[in-house]
């Protein structure tokens, strides 16, 4: 009888934890639509309510061309989730973790195996392949969906296919006596001083990626941005 009741209890915790989900979901999603609409981008809107339900769950960032560039663009009905997908990625970034971001980065979007070029000039200076990132953080208030303007609609989302089949580099090894270089999720790295090389001072060669992590055991997908330091000899 111990055992059932433990069995019960068990499941009635899993079963609303997964109403919990479902009701933060919804709420996420009302809360980045209302503030699109406070910045107007009515059509992108509308493209999100003509999408299955289940398209957007959170954990996303939408990239949003405007009205005026989405009513100059043939969007079929079937074609809208391909749209929607090609316009998000599967994480949820403020403008800051774009910046960090160098040129050249491949960043993927939520529709498999396509990816965006980053072009990162400077602030306000930032391209995802053609389109420019014009209206930074207009989703913010939800926690796991962020929305940016941008003032195209995104064309050639690449796959980089001198990515797939190779390993990063291995860096040579440093003779100086060294530690286990910094390493954080999404956090930006502090402030650092010109790079030095005296008495075995190291500089350390920052990069940013959006990291693919699979969870088979929860069948899961997640993406993380993380920061990477390597020493240079």
């Amino acid at each position: 009888m111990a055992r059932y009741h433990m069995i019960l209890t068990f499941l009635l915790k899993l079963l609303l934890s997964s109403v919990s989900t479902a009701t933060n979901s919804t709420s996420d999603i009302s809360q980045a639509i209302e503030e699109m609409r406070t910045a107007n981008y009515f059509t992108f809107i509308m493209l999100i309510n003509m999408a299955p339900a289940d398209l957007v769950k959170g954990n996303i960032t939408f990239l949003m061309p405007r009205d005026k560039t989405l009513s100059q663009t043939l969007i079929q009905e079937n074609n809208v989730v391909d749209f929607l997908q090609r316009h998000s990625l599967p994480s949820p970034l403020l403008f800051d973790h774009l910046q960090h971001f160098p040129t050249g980065s491949m960043i993927p979007t939520s529709k498999p195996d396509l990816f965006l070029r980053v072009n990162n000039s400077g602030y306000m200076h930032l391209f995802l392949n053609n389109a420019r990132v014009v209206s930074p953080n207009i989703c913010t208030k939800s926690a796991s969906i962020r929305c940016h303007g941008i003032d195209q609609v995104l064309e050639g989302a690449t796959l980089p296919s001198e990515h797939n089949n190779t390993s990063p580099p291995v860096p040579p090894p440093c003779d100086h006596n060294i530690t286990s270089p910094p390493f954080g999720l999404v956090a930006p790295p502090p402030v650092m001083s010109p790079p030095s090389l005296e008495k075995g001072k190291l500089a350390w060669n920052w990069k940013y990626e959006l990291v693919r992590l699979e969870i088979p055991s929860l069948g899961e997908v997640k993406f993380v941005l993380i920061s990477i330091a390597t020493a240079l000899c």
